[in-house]
């Protein structure tokens, strides 16, 4: 047996590059590895053998360290994705991709959690920095942490394209409500959004902010909850006049009274 291994990896390292193509498909970690040895074996093979998800780590992990490939953006993105990368070569990579291959990388469902999770953040850091036309993209089509934060800081442009933006979670726009900062027409655009205006834990988040119209407090005041209410006059940060609206409506639920004009 050793001796039919050795024979098989003699073979791979001087194999044509149509022979190549056949033993891309092997299952054996020493020809996968003697594969990589061959001055025939190009960019476009270490492509193809990187789509492949069951390859060992040891594979993985030769053909990041070898020097001739990483070179190449495709060839890092791939092994930055790739689930059997060893964490600590990916997270080395992701510091090294493009934008828009982070983003990518953000949001493959086989690239392990923790990989995404890094590179979301290596986007975070960049996103100030970035020209607007990058930030308008990124908030049509980030991830939600991402499209968070240029919703946060409220560009213009990138408002409607980030409160659109089917990856943007409720939990991530509560965020942005709650951070003092926010600008106030980012407030005014998630209060008058079709989709996020009506959700029940939006309208809390938005009474919590202190940027929010005084129309649309007194608009939502009678669909909340007197538990709700009075878990709000608690909240240390509320706006001394959502405090006032608030109590009004409690006295209003209490006396059976009629609907808080302005």
């Amino acid at each position: 047996m050793p001796d039919d291994v050795s024979r098989a990896a003699d073979l791979a390292r001087s194999a044509t590059a149509e022979e190549i193509k056949l033993l891309l498909h092997d299952a054996d970690e020493v020809t996968l590895l003697a594969l990589l040895e061959n001055p025939n074996f190009d960019g476009p093979h270490v492509t193809q053998l990187l789509e492949r998800l069951d390859l060992p780590a040891n594979v993985l992990t030769a053909v990041a360290e070898g020097g001739r490939w990483t070179a190449s953006e495709g060839i890092r993105l791939r092994l930055a994705r790739h689930p059997r990368t060893p964490r600590r070569i990916a997270a080395a990579l992701l510091k090294q991709l493009f934008l828009f291959d982070l983003v990518r990388v953000s949001l493959l469902p086989s690239a392990p959690a923790d990989i995404r999770r890094a590179a979301e953040a290596i986007i975070l850091t960049r996103v100030p920095h970035l020209p607007v036309g990058e930030k308008l993209t990124l908030a049509r089509r980030g991830p939600s942490r991402i499209a968070g934060a240029v919703l946060a800081e409220g560009h213009p442009q990138a408002i409607k394209l980030a409160l659109g933006n089917a990856f943007l979670t409720e939990s991530q726009l509560l965020k942005v409500l709650a951070k003092a900062d926010v600008p106030e027409r980012v407030v005014a655009a998630i209060a008058q959004h079709p989709k996020w205006s009506c959700q029940y834990n939006v309208r809390l988040g938005l009474l919590r902010n202190a940027h929010t119209p005084v129309p649309v407090i007194l608009a939502i005041l009678p669909d909340v909850t007197v538990r709700d209410l009075k878990e709000l006059m608690s909240v240390e940060s509320l706006a001394s006049h959502s405090k006032n609206y608030i109590e009004r409506e409690l006295a209003r639920r209490a006396s059976g009274g009629s609907k808080l004009e302005e």
